[in-house]
């Protein structure tokens, strides 16, 4: 996995929560290689240990070096749980300088069916009706709520510090409404908010945050929203990739850029309060 430019993290410690996820496991990786020691968060701890372990080999053979990533068993939206796991962090690794949040994730009972009613009446058009509350509900909590706790937990050390870098992951859902994943887009549109709101309130604090916004990415979790049995695209995907100015889905090592960019405190100093697209250029099409 290419890590596209040099920037020198040594002496940071970095929290990547939804750290054994394609997407995160990435970015966590451009920050190790760049000397950051990186605190992965996820519910599962031994995919955590597979993800550490490919990690540090992979930095061992592609760059020679030896880097510090750690997993730890969490669940985002237990605030007792994240204390409890901070503190182990902070004995092992140290107190939080870049806190990436990243977890996150859909579920079948909060997305309609079809996308919008059609003139004649169908089948299916009380999907949005009989959407499941307490799965909207889980969709929200997880992320919505899976990013504000770990933001104070994690980085409350920060104030002290003066310093510190913030960055959440949200969407191009954030930006522009995708049709059927309504408690998602509605939970990572919320993200944006929050990004923008804690720029303001931390602004003179020398702590900063921003986010990201990934567009489509072939990875684990939406591997059969955009892929047939047979390995074809499915109708949403050829939809997808209309969409995108670049006709191409994205690749996990894309975000790595973003995050080095917005974690180094040099080369970011005075972006505070963006939302970046990594997408192929689909937030700025129209479509026409």
């Amino acid at each position: 996995m290419k890590v596209p430019f040099k920037t020198d993290l040594t002496g940071k410690t970095a929290i990547v929560t939804g750290g054994s996820g394609t997407l995160c496991s990435a970015i966590a990786y451009g920050l190790a290689v760049s000397g950051a020691k990186i605190a992965l968060i996820g519910r599962r701890l031994d995919k955590l240990q597979e993800v550490t372990g490919d990690m540090t080999a992979k930095a061992e053979r592609e760059y020679g070096k030896k880097v510090i990533v750690k997993g730890y068993s969490c669940d985002v939206t237990d605030k007792i749980g994240l204390v409890q796991v901070y503190e182990i962090i902070k004995r092992e690794l140290g107190s939080c300088d870049i806190l990436i949040n990243g977890a996150g994730g859909n579920q079948p009972g909060a997305i309609t069916s079809i996308e919008a009613l059609e003139k004649e009446k169908g089948v299916d058009d009380y999907s949005f009706w009989n959407l499941d509350e307490d799965r909207i509900r889980d969709v929200m909590n997880l992320n919505y709520m899976g990013t504000l706790l770990p933001i104070q937990v994690f980085t409350k050390d920060m104030v002290e510090k003066r310093s510190g870098s913030i960055i959440n992951i949200a969407s191009v859902t954030s930006i522009l409404p995708l049709t059927k994943v309504i408690a998602y887009g509605n939970a990572k549109s919320a993200i944006l908010n929050l990004t923008q709101w804690l720029a303001v309130h931390l602004g003179e604090s020398g702590i900063r945050c921003n986010a990201i916004a990934p567009g489509f990415y072939a990875a684990e979790q939406n591997h059969k929203l955009l892929y047939n049995e047979e390995r074809s695209f499915t109708k949403r995907a050829k939809k997808i990739i209309a969409g995108t100015p670049m006709r191409k889905f994205g690749n996990p090592e894309d975000l790595i850029g973003a995050a080095l960019f917005l974690a180094d405190d040099e080369a970011s100093a005075f972006v505070n309060g963006i939302v970046l697209p990594v997408d192929g250029g689909y937030c700025a099409y129209s479509g026409v």
